[in-house]
């Protein structure tokens, strides 16, 4: 009885490793415009690896979930979730936007030809992960709100934007993901979210009071509403929702 969540988080882990093979076997592709102009592209098999990553999401919070439901939590459990969810919400998401920075520094003159160098900042991102999960694992008081962004959020985020890309019709979205200046912000900015030290909310319904659950009701209904005008859009609006609530609030309570 006591495995049965561990084998929820192996699940969690395989999810992973299937969507790192969904990214990797995504080279660059080489196309022709109307106009005979070359065009360099990733095939949008990638998209399967977000959604391996949502998957894996709703593994994460079963494992837990079925650990408090049998009463069977252990040191065991907590260490073995941090291992996998490194690999499916850190080194996934950042070999996610090492391939987005591939393919944004190709659509740049001799972008094929340039040092590979510049892709190398998306490995901050599963070393932000890293580091915020073995933080987690030895903190004693985020038993009730987070340090800092939590991983499978910031993975979330990162996962959204392969269908994102493929899905939208506004040029100015495709425009904003092809530019690796863009690219280096997003992470830095989420790198920085995991590592820091910033009050954020926890995802756990301990108590059903209205007050409790009203920042989790609101986010659902921002990602519903964002959903239906914006499609896929609306992932990266509720975290960044999710972001500020949890600022406003913890603030608010301290």
């Amino acid at each position: 009885m006591k495995q049965i969540p561990n084998l929820f988080t192996l699940l969690n882990l395989l999810c992973g490793c299937f969507a790192i093979v969904m990214v990797m076997q995504t080279g660059l592709t080489m196309a022709y415009s109307s106009n005979g102009e070359t065009i360099v592209e990733i095939p949008e098999q990638m998209q399967w690896a977000s959604v391996l990553l949502a998957v894996a999401a709703i593994i994460d919070f079963c494992d837990g979930f079925f650990a408090r439901l049998l009463k069977v939590p252990s040191d065991m459990g907590k260490q073995l979730d941090s291992l996998a969810d490194v690999v499916s919400f850190g080194v996934v998401p950042g070999l996610i936007a090492w391939q987005f920075l591939r393919l944004s520094v190709a659509q740049e003159a001799d972008g094929l030809d340039t040092s590979m160098g510049w892709l190398l900042p998306a490995f901050i991102l599963p070393c932000a992960g890293a580091y915020r999960l073995a933080r987690f694992n030895i903190d004693t008081t985020q038993q009730h709100g987070f340090k800092g962004v939590p991983i499978p959020a910031a993975g979330l985020l990162l996962a959204s934007f392969p269908l994102i890309y493929w899905n939208t019709q506004e040029t100015w979205v495709i425009t904003l993901l092809l530019n690796k200046w863009i690219w280096y912000a997003i992470i830095v900015l989420v790198s920085y979210l995991m590592v820091s030290t910033l009050p954020m909310l926890a995802l756990k319904f301990t108590q059903l009071s209205f007050r409790k659950l009203f920042p989790f009701l609101l986010m659902a209904v921002i990602a519903v509403i964002t959903a239906f005008l914006w499609g896929w859009l609306s992932v990266p609006v509720t975290f960044i929702a999710y972001v500020v609530l949890s600022l406003l609030l913890k603030q608010k309570e301290s």
